[in-house]
């Protein structure tokens, strides 16, 4: 009955449609424990499911405090989201992944005012989901994940997870993998995980679009994590949150610095505290260096952004994301399971957010 109860619960959030109406006659002033300035207004926004329980959340507080505005908020992934935006459907875009290089004129003419901007908003671990029978701890390197995905690790008992694994029992089930059929933030940064650490194992373009072949394909990450709790040898992608709400096991993965680290909020954000921007003044563009050395850090993270316009944004936007970007807001996103921003992050997204 529970993972019946998991699985509708999952469903239900994968219909995407994340609504708040609410008003505010005069704006107030902000404090710790409520930092919203109230705008009033709406707003209609698409974009990445990793972000869509953080920004549900976000939605829903603002609502308590300002009745006059209404906003939603569609979860269809990375690629959806940037197309709605650029074809102006949407004031805003969650995106998983920065704007690729091909389509940064797009997002330039759908602002006319200047080019868009990244806001990093919420962080989080990607969990490597499993359903082995018998297994419920795993430790996995980045070679042998690049194996087990390419289709060159066939059972469960091989002798690549054996070496990741001393002393652990395994079976002979055939190993199942899971990937994203649609256009997804989750992909492009898995790919870029194993581009950067698999060596020869992985010989695959980095991208929202799975490119190897094999596995099962399912659209969005509730489907996702439904084909891997339904499927004993299977094992996937997923941001974090997902992995825990369906109560999956997700493995440890190996870093640079040779160690296997659970999946954890904090282990998360010692990896993206040792990123760098790769933006320009308030385009908080973020790089992840996936040879840090720091021995406690979980390697498989992402960084999902707000995609705005850097002027010219309506006075709601503006308002809503000053508390997503607030102490409160990053608050209210790790008690759903993800890392908080850094704080000096925190107070760059926070200075970039006024200025639109």
């Amino acid at each position: 009955m529970k993972r019946h109860l998991s699985r509708r619960a999952g469903l239900l959030l994968g219909l995407g449609l994340l609504l708040a109406a609410a008003a505010c006659d005069v704006p107030r002033a902000a404090d710790a424990a409520d930092p919203i300035a109230c705008a009033d207004g709406s707003l209609i926004a698409q974009g990445s499911s990793a972000q869509a329980t953080a920004v549900s959340t976000w939605i829903k507080n603002y609502q308590v405090a300002c009745p006059g505005a209404s906003i939603a908020y569609a979860s269809m992934g990375s690629g959806a989201g940037l197309r709605a935006f650029y074809g102006g459907r949407g004031d805003f875009a969650g995106s998983d992944s920065p704007i690729a290089g091909a389509d940064v004129a797009k997002a330039a003419a759908r602002c006319s005012s200047g080019p868009a901007i990244h806001l990093p908003m919420v962080v989080g671990p990607i969990a490597l989901a499993y359903n082995v029978a018998g297994v419920d701890e795993l430790r996995l390197a980045p070679a042998t994940i690049a194996a087990l995905f390419t289709g060159k690790i066939k059972s469960w008992d091989d002798a690549r997870i054996k070496k990741d694994n001393p002393g652990l029992t395994l079976p002979s089930t055939p190993v199942r993998t899971v990937h994203r059929a649609d256009s997804s933030g989750t992909t492009d940064n898995f790919t870029r995980f194993l581009d950067a650490t698999a060596g020869a194992g992985w010989t695959f373009p980095s991208g929202s679009a799975w490119p190897a072949p094999g596995g099962v394909a399912q659209s969005g990450s509730n489907r996702v994590v439904s084909a891997i709790e339904s499927t004993d040898g299977a094992i996937g992608y997923v941001e974090a949150s997902y992995a825990r709400f369906h109560n999956l096991p997700t493995a440890r993965v190996g870093n640079a610095a040779g160690d296997f680290v659970p999946l954890t909020d904090e282990a998360a954000a010692r990896t993206v505290a040792a990123a760098r921007l790769t933006g320009t003044g308030n385009d908080l563009k973020i790089q992840i260096d996936y040879g840090t050395k720091d021995a406690a850090a979980y390697p498989l993270v992402l960084v999902t952004y707000e995609i705005v316009c850097r002027t010219g944004s309506p006075a709601l936007l503006k308002s809503f994301l000053t508390y997503a970007a607030s102490a409160a807001g990053q608050q209210a996103a790790t008690r759903l399971g993800y890392a908080p921003l850094p704080e000096d992050l925190r107070a760059k997204v926070a200075t970039a957010v006024g200025s639109l």
